[in-house]
């Protein structure tokens, strides 16, 4: 049995497998510029962070109907959970499907048939978080979350991903504060390929709870001493890192430095399918090359429990916990 864990950073999209993906196309008469599984594996070889979006962003035209997002849901949730996943807080992209024609509603209504049942099917609770595009326009970002309001009872909060350089965090102001208003919580990817000064923007301009990504903190001792100081979640994803040359290795990677210095952080998958691996597989990569001892892999779990949106629900929260300081490595 795996350790316990919630997984953070999840983009859904970025769990579509090759086979999955030919099915979807099949079903949905999409002609993929590939000839079969092997080749679109061999496309799962990233520069940088944009080559890898241009794929993700051409295979999303397989996701057309709510089954194709129940479908796509549930296959994380059943590899999550062999992974020891107890808790999900999974992103998605709405401006990616709304661009193709696909309503707001096939994408929240098809992701909730696989959510709203998760706990029952696969053992693990969930939240979703609605992300916004930094590299598409803040108008668009606001006419998101306006499309949105109907299905807020499902959508627990706000993200920022896509292209980070050149699309600061301040841009997206005016949305951050309408989606506080409404009461959504608040995250931001920043600090990736970003510069630190993105980490500090997120915080004090948009109100971010948690940073997603965030390792370049590092080069800003004061902002690692505020991170620490304010208990300020970091949710890294070790094998994104290498694949998008974020780090050259995982044996460069400052997970361990951060911890030392205190740093509230959590592992997790981001974008399995394209990335090699799940949130087990980040567990099992960081303790292999880095040296982990199990009671830093087990405070790495205890974190991502600690930094989870179950304020609703302190006492799962505590059960989870609990869960991990029981476990037994084997």
């Amino acid at each position: 049995m795996p350790l316990p864990k919630a997984e953070l950073h999840l983009h859904v999209e970025g769990t579509l497998e090759p086979e999955l993906a030919f099915e979807l196309a099949a079903r949905n008469g999409v002609k993929l510029p590939y000839a079969d599984t092997d080749e679109l594996r061999e496309a799962y070889r990233f520069q940088d962070l944009q080559s890898f979006l241009n794929l993700y962003y051409e295979l999303m035209a397989v996701l057309r109907t709510e089954q194709d997002f129940e479908d796509l849901a549930n296959a994380y949730l059943a590899r999550a959970a062999a992974q020891g996943v107890r808790h999900a807080e999974i992103f998605f992209d709405p401006q990616a499907h709304l661009s193709r024609g696909v309503e707001m509603g096939t994408v929240v209504e098809g992701l909730w048939r696989a959510l709203g049942r998760s706990e029952e099917g696969h053992g693990i609770s969930t939240r979703l978080i609605l992300c916004f595009l930094r590299d598409e326009s803040a108008e668009s970002a606001m006419e998101t979350l306006q499309a949105a309001r109907p299905y807020l009872d499902r959508i627990t909060g706000v993200g920022l991903d896509s292209a980070e350089v050149g699309h600061p965090p301040v841009k997206f102001r005016e949305v951050y504060e309408a989606a506080a208003a409404l009461g959504l919580r608040r995250v931001a990817h920043a600090g990736e390929e970003g510069p630190p000064q993105y980490i500090t923007e997120a915080l004090d301009v948009l109100g971010v709870e948690r940073v997603d990504h965030g390792l370049r903190c590092m080069e800003d001792p004061e902002l690692v001493a505020r991170l620490v100081r304010e208990r300020i979640p970091l949710t890294l994803c070790p094998l994104s890192n290498v694949r998008l040359r974020t780090v050259d290795t995982l044996a460069d990677h400052p997970l361990p430095a951060m911890l030392d210095a205190g740093l509230l952080c959590t592992v997790n998958s981001d974008d399995p399918a394209y990335f090699g691996g799940y949130a087990g597989d980040n567990f099992d990569a960081v303790q292999r090359t880095l040296g982990l001892t199990e009671e830093r892999l087990r405070e790495l779990a205890r974190n991502s429990f600690l930094a989870a949106f179950l304020d609703d629900d302190e006492e799962r929260r505590q059960r989870y916990l609990a869960e991990v300081e029981a476990y037994t490595f084997p």
